[in-house]
């Protein structure tokens, strides 16, 4: 057991989330929330249809905003603020990856994404990006389809990136059509969250489950993107997604507070040649500790085909369980804070 709750606090120290609109905290921590769309309206409309380009960064950030707070009324039941709204995850994530360069074209074969350049671009031959793709267009458009938008699910048009255009869908019938399985999950989540009996922990299944649901489709598609990486962020990158499926079944409450606190574990900035953890200068004990975790779950959950998964299952199926270790991890994080 002591090694399993060690196992769990790098399991959620890895995980960065995003934000939406919370204590006023939003606004300093989301890179350009201000300045993302905030309704429908603040898009192109054309022919009485939104026009959203995902591939400009306030643009995708929009997405969230919306969302957030179209579903805020929601999760009022479970605290003041929207704070307890379990799809701040997306958000914050989104932004660290926008914080740390991982947006940017790791081809360098543009200038998208870099300060030199056109900061604001996301570009189509990063993984990061690919994958967030999958977290903010699918998610969106299965809240339209969900009625969770209040507008009919024709009314809004997602651009295309420059190239790659077939690997992405674009609106909702085309999701549902490329992508059934998992605009299901996301149905099934909003469907929950709508219905008046659903509890807290009800909507964490259901949102882990389309949660992962999403990264499996997308992993399929952009592995390949990887090779642009150096070695060490390519390795991270397989690392985060093989973590995703266990912080999955540990049901990470990924509220705001809760997730930004969870995310200064995370790395600073992109892994170049050389990184090698537990020995990075410039990162933080905990930010080390965390990708020497990653790294060694990885390699357990391919040396056992998956079986640790299995395991770690059976054990998150107890609430209590879940409950005690997470308090665990808190107390761990406020501690490495003080010192």
């Amino acid at each position: 057991m002591p090694f399993l709750i060690l196992w769990a606090c790098t399991l959620i120290g890895c995980f960065s989330v995003s934000s939406a609109e919370a204590p006023n905290l939003s606004d300093l921590v989301l890179p350009l929330w201000k300045e993302s769309p905030e309704q429908f309206s603040d898009y192109r409309v054309e022919d009485g249809k939104y026009i959203i380009n995902p591939w400009v960064f306030p643009e995708r950030m929009g997405l969230y905003k919306i969302l957030l707070s179209q579903t805020a009324s929601y999760f009022e039941k479970f605290g003041p603020e929207n704070e307890q709204n379990l799809l701040w995850g997306l958000p914050l994530q989104h932004g660290w990856q926008y914080n740390t360069g991982r947006l940017a074209d790791p081809s360098q074969r543009t200038d998208c994404g870099y300060e030199s350049g056109d900061r604001l671009c996301i570009s189509v031959d990063s993984w990061w990006a690919d994958m967030n793709y999958f977290l903010s267009a699918l998610p969106f458009l299965a809240a339209i389809d969900s009625d969770i938008m209040e507008i009919s699910s024709d009314q809004v048009i997602l651009l295309p990136p420059p190239k790659d255009q077939t690997k992405f869908c674009l609106n909702v019938s085309a999701c549902q059509s490329s992508f059934p399985k998992t605009m299901r999950k996301w149905n099934a989540f909003y469907q929950h969250l709508q219905s008046p009996s659903s509890s807290f922990e009800d909507l964490l299944k259901y949102l882990w489950d389309a949660h992962t649901s999403s990264l499996e489709d997308a992993y399929k598609i952009f592995e390949n993107r990887l090779e642009f990486y150096s070695e060490p962020e390519a390795t991270f990158g397989m690392s985060w997604y093989v973590a995703v499926r266990y912080i999955a079944a540990f049901r990470f409450p990924t509220t705001f507070i809760r997730t930004l606190k969870f995310q200064q574990s995370l790395p600073p900035r992109m892994l170049v040649n050389g990184d090698r953890a537990p020995y990075i200068s410039d990162f933080t004990e905990l930010q080390n500790a965390v990708l020497v975790g990653l790294n060694l779950l990885r390699n357990l959950d391919n040396d056992t085909g998956s079986l640790s998964l299995t395991i770690w299952k059976i054990l998150m199926k107890i609430q209590s369980v879940r409950n005690n270790i997470l308090k665990l991890l808190e107390t761990i994080l406020e501690n490495s804070n003080s010192t």
